[in-house]
């Protein structure tokens, strides 16, 4: 009986959780604060990262040389983040919205997160020139030999001609225009049905700027009767960022 009322009061006397097991709980709680910290912070991270998907609207410049000529952009219009970089490159991708012609910004992320808003946006791929006309001066050089059909008025100005499958512009026309002191307007364009929707690059033009660019630029046919203004927007956007040398001193 003694005995039984010893061992009974040395269990009553034991702690009920040893030091260790206190230690090593301490610590599993400690990870695990840590743990939903680091996934708190690093989803915040991740999830901005995936909403930008590549896009940045970061305005810092870039000062990007292509052949002859350099230009200096900001971030939040270079496509690519492997161009967004400043030196020497071979091209240079941009988009822009219409008609603000502004990179990614946080007030139109819709129009470059939603596809079915990028008909909102302008693509520019601006290289160096490799041919000696742009698609203006290519009308009566190489366009004329691969019409067929009549010439059609298509509105806003233009004509519309049917390009020959055979010569490799299957379902293309070429719209043009006439413009005072000016070569003819010409734009390729791939016209989608009365039932579907257009794209954001139905249509595309070259245009020669600065010393020896070319800048290819598409946009949606749906804005095909702001031809004249897109042209001039897309003139004035690049010209304004090319950086011209002082003369150097003597």
């Amino acid at each position: 009986m003694s005995h039984l009322a010893h061992s009974t009061g040395t269990s009553d006397a034991s702690p009920l959780l040893s030091n260790g097991f206190v230690f090593r709980l301490t610590a599993v709680v400690a990870i695990l604060a840590m743990l939903t910290l680091g996934i708190s912070i690093g989803g915040r991270w991740i999830g901005r990262h995936i909403t930008l998907a590549g896009n940045t609207d970061n305005t810092a410049i870039v000062t990007i040389t292509i052949g002859r000529d350099t230009l200096n952009l900001p971030e939040n219009v270079i496509r690519f983040p492997s161009q967004r970089h400043s030196g020497a490159a071979e091209r240079a991708d941009v988009y822009l919205t219409w008609p603000e012609l502004q990179g990614y910004t946080k007030e139109h992320r819709e129009r470059f997160d939603d596809v079915s808003q990028s008909a909102n946006l302008i693509f520019l791929q601006i290289t160096q020139s490799t041919m000696s006309r742009d698609m203006s001066g290519r009308v009566e050089l190489i366009y004329t030999h691969v019409m067929e059909g009549a010439a059609v008025p298509y509105g806003n100005g233009l004509t519309l001609r049917n390009l020959k499958a055979e010569a490799g512009y299957g379902g293309e026309v070429l719209l043009t225009a006439p413009r005072a002191n000016e070569a003819t307007y010409a734009v390729r364009c791939i016209l989608p049905s009365p039932a579907v929707s257009p794209t954001s690059g139905d249509c595309q033009r070259d245009i020669k700027v600065g010393k020896d660019l070319s800048v290819l630029y598409r946009f949606s046919s749906r804005h095909l009767q702001d031809w004249d203004h897109i042209d001039a927007a897309i003139r004035r956007f690049v010209e304004a960022r090319l950086v011209t040398r002082s003369a150097t001193p003597r």
